[in-house]
């Protein structure tokens, strides 16, 4: 029986990668236009699938391929940038995405983006995303994932978007036997009759932490987070020798003059100092008896600072490849 193959579009250093080969499925094209990226990706695959460039120059020569996976930019839909959205997915990365399944054609498509797209602008962000994706006949089905609940010590929850080609409306692969219980028995019921879900195209709120869409319809829903591991503590893969450069300690012990002690956990995160007292995640002071939060794409001196025995530092890059991966 011969592999799947999959295309890897805005690769950065090759986390879809990782999966695909751990579920023996051939990767053989990969992009991003990101220097720095593409010398990690190159480094750690190198099989000469890697292109460096701009995907819009290159989609015509991407090849044919069963599934097409991509992390597109999250920056205009992130909570920690400046929310900007789009109205129409035309002149964004994301019309290359379209570009290529409509070219292409790939049986599979799975795509990762940050959680708050689901109510960004009341919704209308993933709308515009959505009636594009369920207009090239994939059946489409979505899920908020948290990397805490995969047993890795880090709250990270990320908007995962399925399709298949030539599946039936209602074939759900995301949902659970607990995640069925947890629904209303109205909703059951609508995901059996794919005829009574809603047209995309008239959403005006929010979308649910799960959905399926289909033919321009859709149905969504708030569902409990499931736990697929053991949890995790960030102390449990710290490193037992660490050099001073990546010591915080006489900067921040100022910095707690102005801080306030609070020792309290947020998204399972422990708090230890904050300006405001509260869960603000900028210009906190961490724990280990949680978990990390969310990875930024660079470290912060104002963000990445946590109370390790008896010194204030940051993560070191070995730490922070063990908790993405352990």
């Amino acid at each position: 029986m011969e592999k799947l193959t999959t295309v890897e579009l805005f690769a950065g250093i090759g986390g879809f990668r990782l999966a695909a080969e751990e579920n023996g499925i051939k990767t053989i094209w990969a992009n991003d236009i990101n220097k720095l990226a593409a010398k990690v990706y190159e480094s750690n695959f190198d099989d000469g699938t890697f292109i460096l460039g701009d995907i819009n120059e290159l989609i015509d020569t991407i090849p044919d391929h069963d599934i097409l996976t991509a992390g597109f930019p999250c920056q205009p839909f992130s909570k920690a940038g400046k929310k900007q959205g789009i109205d129409d997915f035309r002149g964004t990365l994301f019309e290359s995405i379209v570009s290529v399944l409509s070219k292409r054609t790939p049986r599979y498509f799975i795509l990762e983006n940050v959680n708050s797209l689901l109510y960004l602008a009341r919704g209308q962000n993933f709308r515009t995303i959505l009636n594009a994706l369920a207009s090239l006949q994939y059946k489409i089905e979505w899920n908020v994932f948290n990397a805490a609940s995969f047993g890795l010590p880090q709250h990270r929850e990320r908007l995962i978007i399925f399709g298949v080609r030539d599946a039936r409306p209602n074939e759900t692969f995301f949902l659970t036997v607990k995640n069925e219980q947890a629904l209303e028995p109205a909703v059951i019921e609508r995901i059996a009759d794919y005829t009574s879900w809603k047209r995309i195209a008239e959403a005006d709120k929010k979308f649910g932490s799960w959905g399926m869409a289909y033919n321009g319809t859709y149905i969504t829903a708030d569902i409990p987070e499931e736990t697929y591991f053991p949890a995790k503590k960030l102390k449990d893969v710290l490193q037992k020798s660490v050099d001073k450069s990546f010591d915080f300690t006489a900067d921040t012990e100022k910095r707690i003059e102005n801080s306030q002690y609070v020792n309290k956990y947020y998204n399972g995160v422990q708090i230890l100092y904050n300006q405001g007292g509260g869960a603000r995640m900028g210009y906190s002071i961490f724990g280990t008896e949680g978990t990390a939060p969310t990875l930024t794409a660079s470290t912060s001196r104002h963000y990445e600072r946590y109370a390790i025995n008896n010194t204030f530092r940051r993560l070191t890059n070995i730490e922070y490849a063990v908790y993405r991966l352990s």
